[in-house]
């Protein structure tokens, strides 16, 4: 059997900060420490860390946690402990699937075991109503906006429509899937093989000149050009379809 609880049902409001890829998934929390008796009930010990440690993460996109304790191995017999500790293993997140580890520093014997958890996190995001083939801009029509898992996938979501919108589909898209960053791409605004216009900088210079796209390069992207001479360097292009690199 698992154990299952939803954080807002704790006294206060709280609020989980989701930020591009990074996130929640990146967040440990520092350790802490409980008394116990002999006889621990480590699930409850679990519940209160975990309540604890999300507390303790930066306000900012509001999010409805639900988290998922499920059941040590049955055939496990601990001996008493006085003092059980909770941490996250190293790789270990609060987000999605997961797992706690709960250790013993107090007893006749010394223990370490691990919970598997699931913490989910339920926020608005943007569901795509519609298959979207690679390659097509989404537009405002392609998706609407729901209640989602945003700790489904390790991805994270875009959750702002300018984000996306006149975005490219970066595969085959289909109608229920969430709107998630990897997703998506900029527009390319050359293809491999054309020619582009270079500006080259250097102090006190400035220099412009045609080359050869050695690959496709959408705004942002850094990209390497053929020049006339045969050279190659390396520039980023910018929102005008020019390379910018730097002698």
């Amino acid at each position: 059997m698992s154990r299952s609880f939803l954080a807002a049902s704790m006294p206060a409001p709280w609020r989980i900060a989701v930020t591009g890829v990074a996130l929640v998934a990146a967040f440990v929390a520092p350790p802490v420490q409980a008394q116990v008796q002999p006889s621990p009930d480590l699930g409850q010990l679990t519940q209160r860390w975990i309540n604890d440690a999300l507390q303790q993460t930066p306000q900012s996109t509001p999010l409805r946690m639900e988290v998922d304790v499920g059941a040590l191995d049955e055939r496990l017999r601990l001996s008493p402990c006085t003092h059980v500790e909770p941490y996250l293993p190293a790789g270990a997140r609060l987000w999605g699937r997961s797992r706690l580890g709960l250790r013993c520093l107090d007893g006749a014997t010394r223990w370490n075991v691990f919970l598997p958890l699931t913490i989910k996190a339920y926020g608005p995001a943007w569901v795509l109503t519609s298959n979207v083939p690679m390659g097509t801009a989404l537009t405002e029509a392609d998706a609407a906006q729901a209640e989602v898992d945003w700790a489904a996938e390790p991805a994270s979501v875009v959750a702002d429509p300018a984000m996306w919108v006149g975005q490219v589909a970066s595969r085959q898209l289909l109608a229920g899937q969430t709107l998630r960053q990897a997703m998506v791409r900029a527009p390319h605004l050359f293809k491999s093989g054309a020619q582009v216009r270079v500006v080259a900088e250097g102090p006190g210079y400035a220099v412009t000149a045609t080359g050869q796209a050695m690959a496709a390069g959408a705004v942002g992207q850094t990209v390497r050009i053929r020049m006339s001479n045969g050279r190659i360097i390396s520039g980023i292009v910018d929102e005008t379809g020019a390379v910018s690199a730097a002698l």
